[in-house]
């Protein structure tokens, strides 16, 4: 039995995303300003994912229980179709497109935080909420549901941290608690190549009505070197689909091949 219910988990994480969403939109910064608002953003587009996907992992666990001793073959339909989308987003949005901010923004972050988080954003963003408790980032709600469960929060982390790194230890717990059915590996690489291929596109759109590239890396190098850097970062979320497909396959289907061999 899990220490704590995978349905508390999965509400508890919702309410963060949410509290989280209401401060990043709060914050009074230009480049929310301009065209595209926020939306240019892949960190804040990543959010928007989260807290799409645990939302309808809430909406799952509630339908699970209102239909749960049911006899209705309708009421089954749907509830399948809602857990084939919820592994679809998983797969193809959620693990990928998550892993791939942390990396991305912590890689460029440590190598020279100017090319995707310049100084210039500590005069936009208040210190209180850069460098305040992750306790204020969540909902009354979620501090009470924290503190009922006994967990323990950092006394202290930014809200660029909630943004680019609690990403993927939410959606590891996800992916270890609830079994997730994969598409087709070709399947899969093609949504999330799409995806991706969307994403450049917006990119480009943006600087097309502006003339300002959204993060100032692409500002600094030559348009051959563009293209190379966006093919890479095609490359990379490609390798997180297939590592989200193998952490899968190896928390759930090892357990299973030890029991059969069990028996």
């Amino acid at each position: 039995m899990a220490l704590i219910p995978s349905q508390v988990l999965r509400v508890a994480i919702l309410l963060s995303y949410f509290s989280i969403l209401c401060h990043y939109k709060a914050l009074d910064m230009p480049a929310h300003q301009t065209y595209g608002g926020s939306w240019k953003f892949l960190t804040f587009i990543d959010l928007v994912i989260q807290a799409v996907f645990f939302g309808l992992c809430v909406l799952i666990d509630v339908s699970s229980l209102l239909t749960k001793g049911g006899d209705s073959r309708e009421q089954e339909r749907q509830l399948r179709k809602l857990i084939g989308l919820r592994d679809w987003m998983m797969a193809v949005l959620a693990f990928p497109v998550g892993a791939f901010v942390v990396f991305t923004f912590w890689s460029l972050y440590l190598y020279d935080r100017e090319l995707v988080y310049p100084k210039l954003l500590d005069n936009f963003i208040p210190q209180w909420l850069n460098h305040g408790m992750f306790k204020r980032n969540l909902s009354m709600n979620a501090r009470k549901m924290f503190t009922v469960l006994k967990l323990s929060l950092p006394s202290s982390v930014p809200l660029s941290f909630a943004q680019h790194t609690t990403v993927l230890p939410f959606i590891i717990i996800e992916m270890r608690t609830t079994h997730h059915r994969y598409p087709s590996r070709l399947w899969g690489l093609a949504a999330v190549c799409c995806f991706g291929v969307g994403y450049i596109l917006w990119t480009c759109w943006v600087h097309q009505v502006t003339g300002v590239w959204v993060y100032p890396v692409l500002e600094r190098i030559a348009p051959v070197a563009r293209v190379a850097f966006f093919s890479a970062m095609m490359a990379v979320i490609g390798v997180f689909y297939v590592l989200g497909e193998i952490l899968n396959s190896y928390i759930w289907e090892k357990p299973h091949t030890e029991k059969v061999k069990g028996e």
